[in-house]
């Protein structure tokens, strides 16, 4: 895009930072990664909070990575968090960009150090700013949601641009509401969106369109960022494993000084696959030629095997009564076994007499449009039906596996 268009900003509208409690090095690494991609505004939400106010200004301060949210008060100092705003000269234009982020949801462990403002209120004074400063163009990095983000830009005048965030549906083509063109790129970074603003002479916007593009295996890595990433992906996988080892061996104590393991104690939980084959052996060898047997070893040779977006669509039941809970499991619990598709070992006798049919529905559970997008139930299901199906036709590559392969961002 930068090679095809002359004035280009790289931004990105926030809630990057990883939900699992034990992922504070993907959320500082993020920072670094947007700031070697040159990106020139990130807008902030809850989320870059759960580690708490310190932790973020911590990486604020090291990363001088370009944050900014107009409504997001700390209540120590009583002024904007990060940056309220950015004036950014790209060629010959003044762009202002700022962020948002929503009033209606709990801060977490940060409640009791940040206060949020009236989208509505700062947004019309904001703009107003920025205008006034000299911004042409206004740009706002929105983590209000679809909704919200559309009545404010309706609301308030004068922004060219949202970047629409917060549990988002990826449009592949945006909108344009009133005089404002929307972008919706999804969830978990697998999407780029590419606004496009024509101008007048005065550097005015006259007019807008916006397309997302699906980041996939076509989209050429450059080496020396792909070994950076490859190589904190590693690192981070073992020392995932290695606390997962630490816990597992804390639950063994508890156990050991009269604790309750989860597992065998409720009435209904997972038995594995290894139980199923005794009565059902000829279905348990095709399953076996399946790429579902190999799910996990996907995850071993990608290094991901201890990462909790990924597993629990490679292994039985994860963290569910009798399920896969640690990798100390993988030889009895990983892989895509019976029960993913069946159901619960223990409910057995509960099944009907008559063989139950696997839909769609099963399949979508991890099938998602970000996980495997070429996802087609009619052409797949006959590679893991277990009755025999004939000449089986090949499947398309699936993007977000190969991505995941490679080192990149999709699971």
């Amino acid at each position: 895009m930068k090679a095809q268009y002359g004035q280009v900003l790289l931004v990105d509208n926030g809630g990057f930072f990883p939900e699992q409690e034990d992922y504070q090095d993907a959320a500082w690494f993020l920072m670094d990664a947007m700031k070697l991609l040159g990106t020139d505004a990130v807008g902030i939400s809850e989320k870059e909070l759960k580690y708490g106010r310190a932790f973020l200004l911590a990486q604020y301060k090291r990363t001088q990575l370009p944050l900014t949210c107009a409504n997001l008060i700390d209540k120590q100092t009583k002024k904007p968090l990060v940056a309220p705003y950015l004036i950014v000269k790209k060629g010959t234009v003044m762009v202002g960009l700022f962020g948002l982020t929503s009033d209606k949801v709990d801060m977490g462990v940060s409640r009791d150090s940040v206060a949020v403002e009236d989208p509505v209120a700062v947004a019309t004074r904001t703009v107003a700013e920025l205008r006034k400063k000299g911004a042409t163009v206004v740009v706002l990095l929105s983590q209000l949601g679809k909704v919200e983000s559309e009545d404010l830009v309706t609301t308030v005048d004068g922004i060219d641009a949202v970047i629409v965030g917060r549990n988002t549906p990826l449009l592949q083509k945006g909108r344009l509401i009133k005089t404002t063109v929307a972008c919706y790129g999804g969830e978990q970074g697998q999407y780029i969106g590419r606004t496009l603003l024509t101008l007048d002479a005065g550097k005015k916007m006259v007019s807008g369109d916006n397309e997302t593009f699906i980041l996939g295996p076509e989209v050429g890595e450059k080496p020396e960022v792909l070994t950076l990433v490859k190589s904190f992906e590693d690192s981070f996988n073992d020392k995932l494993r290695k606390k997962e080892k630490e816990r597992a061996a804390q639950q063994e104590l508890n156990r050991a000084n009269g604790g309750t393991g989860n597992a065998e104690q409720a009435v209904d939980h997972y038995l594995g696959g290894d139980l199923c084959q005794r009565c059902h052996k000829a279905e348990y060898e095709q399953w076996n030629t399946t790429l579902h047997a190999q799910a996990w070893k996907t995850l071993v040779d990608a290094k991901k095997d201890a990462n909790a977006d990924c597993i629990p669509c490679h292994v039985v039941g994860y963290k569910k009564p009798g399920g896969f809970q640690t990798g100390d499991d993988a030889a009895r619990l990983s892989n895509v076994q019976c029960e993913n598709c069946h159901g619960m070992g223990t409910q057995h006798e509960s099944y009907p007499t008559q063989a139950r049919r696997i839909t769609e529905a099963t399949c979508r559970g991890c099938h998602t449009s970000s996980t495997s997008p070429n996802f087609d139930f009619a052409l797949y299901s006959p590679h893991i039906l277990h009755k025999p199906q004939g000449a089986l036709k090949p499947l398309p590559p699936n993007p977000a596996k190969q991505k995941m392969l490679q080192g990149g961002a999709a699971h």
